[in-house]
């Protein structure tokens, strides 16, 4: 990798492609994902939760067999929402030397020279040519915004669900066909019937922190396990 910090001069003529697939890191079968993408998220695919060390994270069920993205074909996503971890290509947040005084340096827009779609000439401009940030670098711009407030607040929202006891360990059990199950094990999932009893101060107090709709549109996002097996049975019927 050789990330470098973009600026309109060095790269006043530096076009990115923005391709997807396997080389780029895209067949994954769980993609990490923030709670400010779950409203889009949710309509598209399954939200689980993962304990990872002292922390939880969310993740989007992509695939169900290892390395597999069933929303991948050939360069492209097929899903109307791209996760913002998959989104961002070769572009990254990089923090600048801080200044004397100050205890951390200013996030600044990387980008990876060696990634194969930077310097593609039939890709996208990051700069205008008489100046300013292009459509895609704002773009751009917005998913690195997205990625660096959320991993920073991220775990204290998923922590408040757990402590208001809406998530449950489950090893969620797949079925294809009657010949082909799957099992995605050590996830949590919002409880269906917590989430319904909830009432009173208790219920009033998620309402106004905004986690009651974080854990309904999660709750909700199941339902795409039946669009996930549909995509499974349609590449299995396609390749069978």
């Amino acid at each position: 990798m050789n990330p470098v910090q973009i600026n309109n001069v060095d790269h006043a003529d530096l076009r990115v492609k923005p391709l997807a697939g396997g080389e780029f890191g895209d067949a994954v079968n769980q993609a990490l994902v923030f709670p400010a993408e779950f409203e889009e998220l949710q309509r598209e695919f399954a939200i689980v939760f993962r304990r990872r060390e002292t922390q939880l994270q969310a993740f989007a069920l992509l695939g169900l067999d290892r390395d597999e993205n069933l929303f991948l074909a050939d360069d492209r996503w097929t899903s109307r929402y791209t996760p913002a971890s998959h989104r961002r290509g070769p572009f990254s947040i990089g923090m600048t030397r801080p200044a004397a005084g100050e205890p951390t340096g200013d996030p600044m827009i990387h980008v990876d020279l060696d990634d194969p779609r930077v310097g593609d000439s039939d890709g996208l401009p990051l700069f205008l040519e008489h100046g300013g940030n292009a459509p895609y670098l704002d773009h751009m711009s917005g998913v690195l915004r997205l990625l660096y407030a959320e991993m920073g607040s991220a775990p204290a929202v998923y922590a408040a669900l757990d402590d208001a006891n809406l998530l449950t360990p489950v090893a969620l059990t797949i079925d294809v066909s009657e010949d082909r199950r799957y099992t995605v094990p050590d996830v949590l999932v919002v409880d269906v019937e917590r989430l319904a009893a909830l009432s009173g101060e208790p219920l009033e107090r998620l309402h106004r922190s905004g986690l009651l709709r974080l854990a309904t549109l999660a709750l909700a996002s199941l339902g795409n396990v039946q669009l996930l097996i549909a995509r499974k049975r349609a590449l299995l019927d396609a390749t069978a």
